[in-house]
């Protein structure tokens, strides 16, 4: 099955800084693509239809799909591993606080079934909207992640994602000093492939999408990206 997982700040002329609590960025330099580019990149890039809306769900902040990845998994809609197409400026891999650390050194260390403990996670403060991809690697969810960046992206991509001799990135296998010693019980980490695409016009999505959603990230997005919400929205049959 496939998901593709769209963020609002992809849509700007370049990446913001993240705005303080309850506060947006600023648009200048930080203008919302045209309606009609929008359109463009969900028809010929990921080969949406207007005509065929794909099950999705719109929320505010990124770390709200793993909650609906959760959802849809329990309802029997959603079968483990899926495919990820990530569209946002940022991999969401853990770069910033909180951080990896938790992830690679708690989570993976954990007997499978133990893993998806997602309050837990949010009490202890450990997951937010800039590593909640991560947990769902380790929650061995995923069995494919492409990450298609804003051209403006800053480097945030994290050192266990592997990359051949050309610099392209290849795979990632989440692994520790202390989940290696818990290898003999949950096995090896997966190998998950994952690819990068800097120039998102080179992307072509691999088939249909089973589901879709939206984050608008506010603290990422100046408020006059929020008209493209609309737009993309008619892409979506929402739930």
């Amino acid at each position: 099955m496939r998901v593709l997982d769209i963020d609002l700040d992809f849509f700007l002329a370049d990446c913001c800084e993240l705005a303080p609590e309850g506060e947006r960025p600023q648009l200048s330099g930080h203008e919302p693509y045209s309606k009609d580019e929008v359109m463009r990149f969900l028809e010929e890039c990921c080969g949406l239809s207007k005509d065929s809306p794909i099950p999705g769900r719109i929320f505010e902040t990124h770390d709200s799909a793993l909650l609906f990845w959760n959802e849809l998994i329990q309802s029997g809609e959603l079968s483990v591993p899926f495919s990820v197409t990530h569209v946002d400026a940022h991999s969401d891999l853990g770069i910033g606080r909180p951080g990896p650390g938790f992830v690679m050194n708690s989570v993976i260390s954990l007997p499978i079934e133990k893993r998806v403990d997602i309050e837990r996670y949010y009490r202890m403060k450990q997951l937010d909207e800039a590593n909640y991809l991560l947990f769902a690697l380790a929650f061995r969810w995923i069995d494919s992640l492409s990450n298609v960046r804003n051209p403006r992206s800053r480097p945030d991509i994290p050192d266990f994602a592997f990359r051949n001799e050309s610099g392209d990135y290849t795979h990632i296998r989440l692994s520790s000093f202390t989940s290696r010693l818990f290898e003999t019980k949950n096995g090896e980490e997966p190998t998950i492939p994952f690819r990068v695409y800097a120039d998102y016009s080179s992307f072509r999505a691999p088939g249909r999408y089973d589901f879709v959603s939206l984050a608008i990230s506010p603290r990422y997005s100046p408020k006059e990206a929020d008209a493209l919400v609309d737009t993309i929205s008619e892409y979506m049959r929402l739930s």
